[in-house]
């Protein structure tokens, strides 16, 4: 399997509920690194996984819906915890519809399998991997 990885950050504000979370349950700031990882079996005539320009503009939309906002306000979070790991599944989502559609290209058509990896911290990440169907 070959893959190519963009990444790019996003800066939000969030709270959560639940005594689970201890003081993450007041409003609190994060800066994630975002990694995504696009796989395919074999490469292209010209070499590539995908082309790594559309891949980076894709990581950016996906990351523009929320980047500077506070998760708790923006209705498509509206009562969700929007933990690191569910984030994570979140930017994936919205880069499977960016391959559905067709703005990875041609390239974006042979993408079997894709990761995104949130990085909370240099100590601490999470991650969503699954098939692209």
């Amino acid at each position: 399997m070959f893959s190519l990885t963009v990444c790019d950050h996003v800066m939000i504000a969030h709270s959560f509920r639940g005594e689970v979370f201890g003081p993450a349950q007041k409003l609190h700031g994060a800066t994630y690194a975002v990694e995504a990882e696009f796989r395919v079996p074999t490469l292209d005539e010209h070499g590539l996984v995908v082309d790594i320009g559309l891949a980076r503009t894709e990581l950016r939309r996906a990351l523009d819906s929320f980047d500077y906002d506070n998760l708790d306000a923006l209705p498509q979070f509206a009562g969700q915890n929007t933990t690191t790991e569910f984030m994570a599944a979140h930017v994936h989502g919205l880069l499977v519809a960016a391959l559905r559609k067709g703005r990875l290209g041609d390239g974006g058509k042979r993408v079997t399998a894709l990761k995104v990896l949130l990085r909370e911290s240099p100590l601490a990440w999470a991650a969503y991997e699954a098939a692209v169907e």
